[in-house]
């Protein structure tokens, strides 16, 4: 049997009280969010065995999913998943001996919301395109088209593959640099996260001030309007803000 600790989501301001967010803590036993105070701050725990939970999707849903229960009345400063200290007393010492940075953390992201985007191609659209606009692929096809028998039919063909990789890759700049002229004076910080697959053209996170969020949002959908159905954005406007500040705490050092 593993020994039970203190399973810590995020960090917030406390006003002394202890607070519960219902039945949501990790590894599926129904175990209860609550805070554990220190002054004028607290971590939001719940109970749970002492032991390396799995990068499971299920499991970084529930982290992640009880991190926005919160953020419903209070900022919050995430913590690194699977994050367990092994008793109350340890939380209090690691609230106590990081309060300076808590605070200050807390204090910059007051009133402010991460905000994600993804641009994606969509469907055949773009290959059509490339086509329509770039001339020497679309010749080179339809030489290749009108003479299929050739003898370096297949060299041309992979020929044209690479023109329209390096299309493909020239089209991905150009809305990107474009997405980005529009959202990012409205944002505080950027991060430009990994894309995948090839026609993704963008995946970024976008911090933002709660005042410029109703100007983001218009600028969002002025964006999807004006790509109509060449490009698919996937907005989402309620994030713990784990690309701006996600706290590591090394248990082993308090």
């Amino acid at each position: 049997m593993s020994a039970e600790g203190k399973y810590i989501y995020c960090i917030m301001k406390s006003n002394g009280s202890s607070k519960r967010f219902g039945p949501l803590g990790i590894g599926g036993r129904g175990d209860e969010l609550y805070t554990i105070c220190s002054g004028d701050i607290s971590a939001v725990v719940s109970d749970s065995p002492v032991k390396k939970y799995s990068i499971s999707r299920e499991n970084l849903f529930t982290h992640e999913c009880a991190i926005e229960e919160v953020m419903k009345a209070h900022t919050v400063l995430p913590v690194r998943f699977c994050t367990i200290a092994e008793d109350e007393g340890k939380v209090k010492k690691i609230l106590e001996k990081e309060h300076d940075r808590f605070i200050d953390l807390l204090k910059y992201m007051e009133g402010k919301r991460e905000l994600g985007l993804k641009a994606i191609f969509e469907g055949d659209a773009i290959y059509k395109d490339i086509l329509a606009n770039y001339d020497e692929i679309r010749m080179e096809k339809e030489r290749i088209s009108k003479n299929p028998t050739t003898a370096n039919a297949h060299q041309k063909l992979m020929q044209i593959g690479k023109m329209v990789e390096a299309a493909m890759e020239k089209e991905r700049a150009k809305y990107k640099e474009d997405i980005l002229k529009s959202l990012q004076p409205l944002a505080l910080k950027v991060k430009l996260n990994s894309t995948y697959g090839e026609r993704m053209i963008i995946n970024a996170a976008f911090l933002v001030e709660g005042a410029m969020e109703a100007s983001f949002d218009r600028s969002v959908s002025e964006l999807d309007a004006g790509y109509g159905d060449k490009i698919k954005i996937k907005y989402v406007g309620f994030l713990p803000p784990f690309n701006f500040v996600n706290v590591t705490i090394n248990i082993g050092e308090y």
